[in-house]
């Protein structure tokens, strides 16, 4: 499926790990600096040719002024699947751990959790279908290079996938302020899929009934919750603590 990237970070991520699939590349001709010259280059090295367009250009294929005055034309490769998931399980030779979103909408949100996710080495972030966001080109440029990295998995029935998951020996922690414990008291040290809600919402009534535990983050000050991006960090990080302890 072709779409257009944009950003620095995300068209470099591609021409790096997914170069077969850009088609072509566009640049704002007043762009000079060090970064768009090592763009080019590597762009040139993989047969591509760079165009110098106007920043009218640009904001219209984009359709955005938020490109930093850079554009790909990407094929991106066909979507996983839930069997993507489980093989990828199958063959995974460490400790797993994933990352469920359940009805992220906002595609900023998205891009900062797969950036997230990637640092953290999660495995695999996993999504419903519909009543969520996809990978548009806001997410991927947000999620600066994450994207192309890490597998994300939309599922046509989350509580269904969850099930099977749960099966391989996976425990789902879930994040919800109805817990009695927060994500310092958790045990992470074992198979693991963190499970945040949607922006506002939180869990979904039948996702949180198939969490294995809930889990809070404690709040100090008068705000009762973080952007779902931020909690997914704190989450994230106390599992790559833990299991680095």
């Amino acid at each position: 499926m072709k779409t257009l990237i944009n950003g620095i970070h995300a068209v470099e991520s591609a021409l790096k790990n997914d170069p077969d699939n850009i088609e072509q590349v566009w640049i704002a001709e007043n762009k000079k600096n060090q970064r768009v010259k090592e763009l080019i280059h590597h762009a040139e090295k993989r047969g591509l040719i760079s165009h110098r367009v106007d920043m009218k250009m640009l904001d219209k294929l984009a359709k955005t002024h938020q490109h930093q005055g850079v554009v790909a034309e990407y094929n991106a490769p066909a979507s996983y699947t839930e069997d993507d998931l489980l093989n990828l399980l199958d063959e995974h030779e460490g400790t797993p751990l994933l990352l469920v979103l359940d009805g992220v909408t906002d595609p900023h949100n998205l891009g900062a959790c797969l950036r997230t996710a990637e640092g953290a080495g999660v495995l695999a972030v996993i999504a419903p279908k519909d009543n969520a966001v996809g990978l548009t080109p806001a997410a991927r440029k947000v999620a600066s290079g994450a994207a192309e990295t890490v597998p994300f998995i939309q599922v046509t029935n989350l509580v269904r996938t969850m099930e099977k998951i749960k099966k391989l020996g996976i425990w789902f922690i879930g994040t919800s302020d109805k817990a009695n414990g927060d994500v310092y008291q958790q045990n992470f040290k074992t198979p693991t899929a963190i499970v945040m809600g949607a922006e506002g919402k939180g869990l979904r009534r039948l996702t949180e009934e198939h969490c294995d535990e809930l889990i809070s983050i404690p709040m100090a000050g008068q705000i009762s919750s973080l952007n779902v991006s931020v909690a997914t960090g704190v989450c994230l990080y106390e599992v790559v603590r833990q299991r680095q302890s």
